[in-house]
């Protein structure tokens, strides 16, 4: 851990100010992750607001154990997020209305191809959706996040080994479901 993000990380223990600037760097990574996990901007808002307002409420607890701070966030990000999905079974209905108003005019051919990406993008998401919420989460923090094996280790509490391992298996599930469709 850098030094510098340690002293602020001291720092906000007392001073809201520090966590402020805590928040700052964060909040915008925190947020991607929790969008990309429940599909809505209002609560991955929501859920953004709990997580640094858990994180504000035990700093005073907070360890670093070898692992970056973003790691701690993370870590009660995911928290909230397996909550809510918990707590919510639900489905979406999209009214016809509501459908027209966000589909563009154009030619056939164009609205053809378009109709067909976001079929194959919500072919994808819903296959996502269907993993276990530890190979959701690897997906989240490989591909929306970028990062490194070592840095998705630290915030799911596995060896580096074990994450390449979980995204081989991963990968393998996700093309088995998309082939069987």
């Amino acid at each position: 851990m850098a030094t510098d993000e340690y002293a602020l990380i001291e720092r906000a223990r007392s001073d809201p100010e520090a966590f402020g600037l805590l928040y700052e760097r964060y909040v915008g990574k925190i947020y991607s992750y929790i969008y990309y996990r429940v599909g809505n901007h209002y609560d991955a808002e929501d859920l953004t607001a709990r997580t640094f307002y858990r994180a504000l409420n035990h700093i005073a607890e907070y360890t670093p154990r070898g692992a970056p701070f973003s790691a701690w966030l993370y870590r009660i990000a995911h928290n909230l997020v397996v909550n809510w999905h918990r707590d919510r079974q639900r489905h979406r209905l999209v009214s016809l209305e509501e459908a027209m108003l966000h589909t563009p005019l154009g030619h056939p051919e164009e609205l053809q191809q378009l109709s067909e990406r976001e079929e194959e993008k919500e072919r994808l998401l819903a296959a996502v959706r269907s993993l276990p919420e530890d190979r959701q989460q690897l997906l989240i923090l490989k591909f929306v996040e970028g990062l490194s094996n070592v840095e998705i280790g630290q915030i799911m509490g596995r060896s580096e080994g074990a994450i390449k391992s979980l995204y081989y298996r991963t990968l393998l599930s996700l093309r088995e479901m998309l082939e069987k469709e």
